[in-house]
């Protein structure tokens, strides 16, 4: 039975949410409207319909959740700012009352031993920005630019830990390729130029942090997943190589100093010849202090030729037989251990924090308890795998919870529950699972 002190002294254990998913107050004290108010209000859009506000009312609970952080032991509250909130037309005049909420919520965390780790861009573009392009045009990367200065110069002297992007490729592939999430569009064309403008972001807010900040540790996160070829033909290895270069290469590379993968995907090539994106290499270089890894299942993926562009499709966990979470996620802790291997081969990725990693499963309370022994089954197996890759070398100094309590989980709504603490979302009462309580057991070891 694995321990937190096998793990050394010096691990950083925390848990994680997002403004959007958790705060609630989406058009009171001065906030602007984000991508994903609009997106929540448009009817089908999110499940069963459900509303983004109030979420979790954490705007005015979060001297709670943040007693709950320390309740359960762990030292670090990984959050997001809001930019809308911070400038609610993305740009422009400042939301003192946001600016003051952030300050109020910094000094919770402090004054209660819990370290900030703060995030600037969890997905919430400002609608305004979004009115003008969002990112697919040119100008956003001035005005995060001004944003991220914002946030550093009013919270650096308090915020040693920040994250720049979380996620590029989720909300670049899922909103400006698929239209799944916020802000619902469609195609390449919107996609390409997305990329670009977040490869510049990462690397350009991680600049402006450190010339801001003393002291500074900056970090920006990735979803990840090993991608693994159905069968081993040519086509089905080709294939799982294409999805690898989307969901895994996209925006570390470019980070790195290497550009975009395009000398594994013609595609990538004819993205980097149309935006002339070699030009741009040493703007989107960055030596982050860390690198963030989000982890939930592996892909398995099979050659189709036709499905456009990427041509390979997801041959699901279920259909294989496979262990899945309520998501129909694989669960999967060899292909953790794998993903993580795989990002620290990279020359330039100094130190490794896993920033998200979790489970979702149907949750009941009752009386008054909630027990979910298949998540903490799953994060036993997935911590086991984690200790296996830093007792080889890997330098892994920390690790994060996804999520300290059930939210707006984006276009699940609020049927997928994640949390370590139950939500009703009637009364807005948090409960601690079982998983919390053995959070708390296994944080003590």
């Amino acid at each position: 039975m694995i321990k937190a002190s096998d793990f050394g002294p010096k691990f950083t254990w925390g848990v994680a949410a997002a403004a959007v998913q958790i705060e609630g107050a989406a058009s009171q004290y001065g906030k602007g409207p984000s991508i994903w108010d609009t997106f929540a209000a448009k009817s089908g859009k999110i499940k069963r319909n459900h509303k983004l506000d109030p979420a979790c009312d954490f705007y005015h609970r979060y001297v709670e959740d943040i007693a709950l952080v320390k309740l359960l032991g762990f030292k670090v509250f990984r959050f997001s700012i809001a930019w809308s909130r911070i400038l609610p037309q993305g740009r422009g005049e400042v939301n003192q009352e946001g600016i003051r909420f952030y300050h109020n919520l910094i000094d919770e965390c402090l004054t209660q031993g819990i370290i900030p780790y703060v995030t600037l861009y969890h997905w919430d573009l400002p609608q305004a920005l979004e009115d003008e392009g969002g990112w697919t045009s040119f100008s956003i990367n001035a005005v995060f630019n001004a944003f991220v200065s914002i946030c550093a110069l009013e919270y650096g002297d308090k915020v040693k830990n920040w994250i720049v992007l979380n996620e590029p490729f989720g909300y670049t592939s899922l909103g400006y390729m698929l239209g799944v999430h916020a802000p619902g569009k469609t195609g390449l064309s919107n996609f390409f130029p997305a990329v670009l403008h977040t490869a510049l972001a990462q690397a350009e807010g991680g600049k402006i942090l450190r010339a801001e900040v003393a002291k500074v540790n900056i970090g920006t996160t990735y979803s990840c997943s090993e991608i693994l070829p159905y069968t081993q033909s040519d086509n089905d290895i080709l294939a799982a190589k294409r999805v690898d270069c989307l969901m895994n290469r996209l925006f570390v590379e470019p980070a790195q100093g290497m550009g975009f993968p395009t000398a594994d995907w013609d595609v990538l090539e004819k993205f980097q010849m149309e935006y002339g994106t070699w030009r741009l290499q040493d703007r989107m270089k960055f030596d982050f202090d860390f690198i963030g890894l989000q982890n939930y299942f592996p892909l398995t993926v099979k050659y189709n030729a036709f499905i456009p562009v990427i041509q390979a499709w997801e041959v699901k966990a279920k259909g294989r037989k496979k262990p899945h979470t309520a998501m129909g996620w694989e669960i999967n802790a060899d292909s953790f251990y794998n993903i993580v291997k795989q990002f620290a081969s990279y020359p330039h990725v100094k130190n490794i924090m896993i920033t998200e990693n979790g489970a979702a499963y149907h949750d009941k309370l009752s009386n008054g308890n909630v027990v979910d022994a298949e998540r903490i089954d799953y994060f036993k197996l997935y911590l086991a795998a984690l200790l296996k890759a830093k007792n080889e070398g890997i330098n892994i100094t920390g690790y994060m919870a996804w999520t300290l309590m059930d939210n707006f989980e984006w276009a699940e709504g609020f049927n997928a529950r994640f949390g370590l603490v139950y939500t009703d979302f009637h009364t807005l009462k948090r409960t601690i699972k079982y998983s919390g309580y053995w959070w708390q057991e296994f944080l003590k070891a």
